[in-house]
């Protein structure tokens, strides 16, 4: 069974959206985090270890700037990592609503960067205001969790699409820019509560990052590029040889005569964007058999 999950959510992370692969990320982050806490804790007679906190403390962000300085992966690693379920829950809930509506209307490819630099931009505001506020003063604060980084794909949907239509339970329908406008409201309320103060500004961070966000795009200036272009490199770097190397040559039969040709003519990138698109609007059972055959003869090939 367990075998089987995993196959499940190796091929979601293929296939799916952007907004699939930050959920799967997030979740494994809480599993693994999770996990680490309940081993030390069996084989520490019921008592979490203090080796517990020291892994936690060098994947959270600190309001230390010293800290944060010479730890640089924590402004990352803080955005995937979450201790409580509900806390999970909630911005996993939020991610796929809103994360969805960024992508349909601004580009898949625009969701990764937004919600990096989002979650980035938010943690800095959180160290910068506890340098000023009194939260700052009451030792060492730790943050994590995705919220800052939400709060910046909630903002940006609302500037993109404000009378798109939610439906929530019990309301009804709901035009997405008063559900926008309550949460920042929720969250400026919040912040005279001397009650994760700390959380609340950097979920204002990230708000105010998303609408900066959509705001260059409509100057023309996107953020994402840069972003996905450092991402390719990164990935490059890991790559295998032979997968960068140009596409390899094969035979075809065409009009009783033997011809070289690329790979990629043979199975055309175009026909697999399309399969992809289909199960995105469709679902996977929406395939003919042949398009399943294409499709596990491309994902065993890569």
């Amino acid at each position: 069974m367990l075998q089987s999950i995993l196959e499940d959510v190796r091929r979601e992370f293929r296939m799916g959206n952007m907004v699939t692969r930050l959920v799967i990320v997030n979740i494994v982050g809480f599993l693994t985090i999770n996990l680490i806490r309940l081993v030390l804790w069996l084989g520490n007679a019921g008592v979490v270890h203090p080796v517990y906190y020291q892994i936690r403390k060098y994947l959270t962000l600190s309001s230390e700037p010293w800290f944060d300085l010479t730890h640089p992966w924590v402004l990352i690693t803080s955005i995937f990592l979450h201790e409580g379920f509900w806390h999970l829950l909630w911005n996993m809930l939020f991610l796929f609503w809103f994360g969805r509506i960024v992508g349909d209307l601004i580009g898949n490819h625009r969701v990764m960067p937004l919600y990096l630099l989002g979650g980035i931009f938010a943690g800095l505001i959180f160290i910068l205001s506890a340098q000023f506020l009194p939260f700052g003063n009451h030792g060492e604060v730790y943050a994590l969790g995705a919220s800052g980084a939400v709060m910046a794909l909630v903002v940006a949907a609302g500037m993109i699409a404000p009378d798109y239509g939610i439906h929530l339970i019990i309301i009804g329908e709901v035009r997405l820019k008063y559900i926008v406008a309550v949460l920042v409201v929720l969250d400026l309320i919040s912040l005279a509560n001397d009650s994760n103060t700390g959380g609340h500004f950097a979920h204002l961070g990230g708000a105010f990052f998303g609408y900066l966000f959509i705001v260059l795009i409509r100057e023309g200036i996107d953020l994402s590029t840069g972003v996905n272009s450092l991402m390719a490199s990164i990935i490059g770097w890991f790559q295998p040889a032979q997968q960068k190397k140009g596409p390899r040559l094969v035979y075809v039969q065409e009009n009783g005569k033997r011809k070289k040709t690329s790979r990629n003519e043979v199975n055309p990138q175009k026909k697999l964007d399309d399969i992809l698109e289909k199960i995105k609007q469709k679902g996977i059972e929406s395939l003919s058999a042949e398009e399943r055959d294409f499709l596990e003869k491309q994902s065993t090939d890569s």
